[in-house]
């Protein structure tokens, strides 16, 4: 019984692995296939202060033949949120994925976020990076000290 449950699970594995093989193969054979091309992949907030604003955008074009549909992009960590267009981005239409990262930890950032859609190039990863610092401290300068002196009574 065991050796008839595993032979049917390799089956189905192995069915599953060719059937995602020709898939792939019809999507990059399609000269009509929606093609994503995006003006930066990397955005560099470079030294940002602890609790700024740490949204960036990243502008995308679909510069194939046909309806561009992205999945759900996946982000490296909770840090990270990615903001997208869910309706089809027709052929030579453009538009935006948003990501925001959260500022509140001091350090380096190297965060990639993958998204996945129909295009030739089903994967793209986009990455952020910089360093955020901590917010300085506010502090009240000192009072001069005034030893010595005596008050003013009348």
């Amino acid at each position: 019984m065991k050796k008839l449950v595993f032979s049917f699970v390799v089956l189905m594995f192995s069915v599953y692995m060719v059937n995602a093989q020709d898939a792939a193969q019809l999507q990059s054979e399609n000269p009509n296939a929606p093609e994503i091309s995006f003006d930066k992949t990397v955005h560099d907030y470079g030294t940002i202060v602890q609790g700024d604003d740490g949204t960036c955008e990243f502008k995308f074009t679909n510069i194939g033949k046909e309806p561009l549909i992205l999945s759900r992009p996946q982000s490296s960590c909770g840090c990270t949120v990615p903001t997208w267009p869910q309706e089809p981005i027709l052929p030579g239409k453009s538009d935006v994925i948003k990501v925001t990262y959260n500022t509140h930890n001091v350090g380096a950032i190297n965060k990639t976020v993958t998204v996945t859609s129909n295009a030739k190039t089903a994967r793209v990863v986009l990455q952020i990076k910089g360093t955020v610092t901590a917010k300085p401290t506010t502090t009240m300068p000192e009072k001069p000290s005034e030893q010595g002196a005596a008050p003013i009574t009348k």
